[in-house]
């Protein structure tokens, strides 16, 4: 791996365009989830005066955004993406586009598992070849989600 480039993003309501850089946040209510490191990203670099509400969860964040009780809330936008896209918030919410940090995804297994490694590789090429990675990420980010291409395969040897 990596096997997929996410990167920090505010998702806000739709019809709010009142957020376009980490600045704005200084004046704005801003939800994560207890802990995250997005959220202290924010914080301690791009807004320090933005009002920030820790929640258990990022569903709870979602509800928080869609009752206006927070103006954004933050993560990487894949995940972002994921829940604008749910069944019942299409057209509710957008991603701002901001690309605050770049957050590598791997997938676990074992330390010496070449031949593990090898076939993930190659599931993951044939998919990139067949379209069927791109359908995958649309399907579950929305169309409209803007992502980096799909790495390319590492070679085996961890």
């Amino acid at each position: 791996g990596p096997y997929f480039l996410a990167h920090q993003d505010l998702l806000v309501r739709a019809d709010d365009n009142s957020i376009t850089k980490p600045e704005d946040l200084n004046t704005k209510r801003l939800c994560s989830v207890t802990g995250s490191t997005s959220a202290e990203n924010i914080k301690k670099t791009l807004a320090p005066k933005a009002s920030l509400l820790e929640l258990g969860g990022y569903s709870e964040c979602i509800v928080a955004l869609q009752d206006n009780l927070v103006d954004a809330m933050t993560t990487d936008n894949s995940i972002l993406a994921g829940y604008s896209a749910r069944k019942g918030n299409e057209g509710k919410f957008r991603l701002v586009g901001l690309n605050m940090s770049n957050e590598n995804y791997g997938i676990g297994m074992k330390k010496g598992s070449t031949d593990l490694q090898a076939k993930i590789n190659a599931a993951i090429k044939k998919m990139v070849a067949d379209g069927s990675w791109e359908a995958a990420v649309k399907k579950n980010f929305g169309a409209d989600y803007k992502y980096e291409p799909a790495p390319a395969a590492a070679t085996p040897g961890l």
